[in-house]
């Protein structure tokens, strides 16, 4: 999937509009619906604020992937805190999480 289109569904997909977006990012709508197309391409600076503002991140959106899902809040949350974990906190992180699958 092109990144115009992945854009436009992770927007879609968060129900945001154009209008909200360029509100969030400082990105114009004029620059942002071309991105969409197609017609334009973004720096980093501005596909990165584009992305964060939709919950997504820039690996995600270059991932081959033809699903584009965005992490929600509790999930980002929750990948944050396991970054800073000692190995052995993460690893009882790891089997508590299995036991409450179950």
């Amino acid at each position: 999937m092109k990144l115009g289109k992945k854009l436009r569904k992770l927007r879609e997909n968060k129900k945001m509009t154009m209008y909200r977006l360029t509100q969030i990012t400082g990105v114009s709508g004029h620059h942002i619906k071309g991105i969409e197309e197609g017609t334009r391409q973004p720096t980093i600076e501005t596909l990165g604020r584009l992305v964060s503002a939709l919950g997504s991140s820039l690996s995600e959106i270059f991932n081959d992937d033809t699903e584009c899902t965005y992490l929600s809040g509790k999930e980002r949350r929750l990948i944050e805190n396991f970054r800073i974990l000692s190995d052995e906190k993460a690893d009882a992180l790891l089997n508590m999480s299995d036991v409450l699958k179950k």
